[in-house]
């Protein structure tokens, strides 16, 4: 069997920062503010290009944040497929609170 198919249960509280892809929950969310900050405080001159720069960025500095703190609770209970159902959800959620109020906008025009 290889490397790749073995279990190994998913560190908790402050163990995360002490493995290697977990170690980078921190220059994720310093470089992540970093690129807030400077993509906040510059001036483009097309503003929907910096619209999207700054939804990405704080998109994903404040998943790296949740992704964190779930980690240090022990959320995760040692599995590591709860991830994966946790950002599907997510992601379903998302996609039905956008379709029913598109819905309720296309109704009401």
């Amino acid at each position: 069997m290889s490397s790749a198919t073995s279990t190994t249960s998913l560190p908790s509280g402050l163990a995360v920062l002490t493995t290697f892809p977990d170690v980078l929950f921190i220059p994720e969310i310093i470089f992540g503010g970093l690129v807030w900050i400077l993509v906040a405080s510059s001036k483009v001159p097309t503003p929907i290009l910096q619209g999207w720069v700054m939804f990405v960025s704080v998109f994903c500095f404040v998943m790296s944040t949740t992704l964190l703190c779930l980690y240090i609770c022990g959320a995760h209970g040692g599995s590591s497929s709860w991830v994966t159902l946790v950002f599907a959800f997510l992601a379903t959620l998302m996609y039905v609170i956008h379709k029913v109020y598109s819905l309720l906008r296309w109704k009401s025009s």
